[in-house]
């Protein structure tokens, strides 16, 4: 056997047993059909690699090119028209015909997915969460709450839930005057109360703005005359008559539970929908902490 293709054997043995030391250092256990074809596939790509370099290195060492010579050429090189190797145009057939089954019926597309395997472990593990924490007191909601939210909520309302200067809700407080007024003005019809969606421009001018500034103000004092209007769906309190309109007063559970299910589009602009983002308890302990924002507790 010639010289170069021995080396280039027992550096692919080489590399198989140094492989293989690693798999067994890392406790990959090659039992498992997805292991034990990632290792085969390397033993393949080491012979591969070592074998074809060391047949080429050996051709370019002893042949000659013969041939034809093609009538273009660049600076006095030319090309010999000769007829493309054998194994390159059968490597090129075996390539399309293993990705045509690969796609249709090989592993793992039918058999095996990474999303389908991680889903299935987020379910279990949601699973494991809702049960270990269904009974959560209020101290562990607030605290997990608070975790949820520096994540998923801060970077657009900020760590303290000011609304960044404007650039989302603030949830420091129900609402403003201005987004009362927008409310007003363009009617809701996002959050799929009982009572159905709000039309625009119940209330208008002089009356919009008393609205307005006593709910922003977080109706304390007389309430105006044409708060009547508002109060036929969202009760004389302004808490929403028992969850059947948007409670005006406060936050409260089933206010965030809508929002992050169905978004919500304001005068400030418009928050995307976290429909299955959060577990039930994820989703109470996020409403426990957003209470505290507002209450200052």
């Amino acid at each position: 056997m010639n010289g170069m293709i021995v080396k280039a054997l027992v550096m692919a043995g080489v590399l198989i047993v140094a492989t293989f030391v690693v798999v067994k250092q890392m406790n990959i256990d090659l039992s498992d059909p997805v292991n034990m074809i990632t290792f085969l596939g390397a033993i393949a790509i080491a012979v591969l690699a070592f074998g074809v370099s060391a047949k080429y290195m050996q051709q370019m060492k002893t042949d000659t090119a013969t041939g034809e010579l093609a009538e273009d050429n660049w600076d006095g090189i030319g090309e010999y028209k000769n007829e493309l190797p054998a194994g390159w145009s059968w490597s090129y057939v075996g390539t399309l015909i293993w990705a045509i089954w690969y796609f249709l019926w090989g592993y793992p597309l039918n058999e095996y997915s990474q999303i389908g395997e991680y889903n299935e472990e987020v379910k279990a593990y949601n699973a494991k969460f809702e049960k270990k924490h269904k009974n959560a007191d209020q101290k562990t909601l607030k605290a997990m709450g608070e975790s949820i939210f520096l994540v998923q909520c801060a970077p657009c309302h900020g760590d303290t839930g000011d609304g960044l200067s404007g650039k989302a809700h603030d949830l420091t407080k129900r609402m403003s005057k201005a987004q009362v007024l927008g409310v007003i003005k363009n009617g809701s019809h996002y959050f799929k109360y009982p009572m159905g969606a709000m039309p625009p421009n119940l209330v208008q001018g002089k009356d919009a703005e008393e609205v307005a500034a006593y709910v922003a103000g977080g109706m304390k004092g007389d309430a105006p005359k044409a708060w009547t209007t508002c109060a036929g769906c969202h009760g004389q309190d302004g808490t929403g008559n028992g969850g059947q309109a948007p409670n005006l007063k406060a936050f409260d559970d089933t206010l965030i539970h809508n929002v992050l299910t169905m978004g919500k589009k304001g005068s400030i602009g418009q928050m995307p929908s976290f429909v299955n983002r959060f577990t039930p308890v994820q989703e109470k302990a996020l409403a426990e902490f957003i209470k505290t924002l507002s209450s200052g507790k």
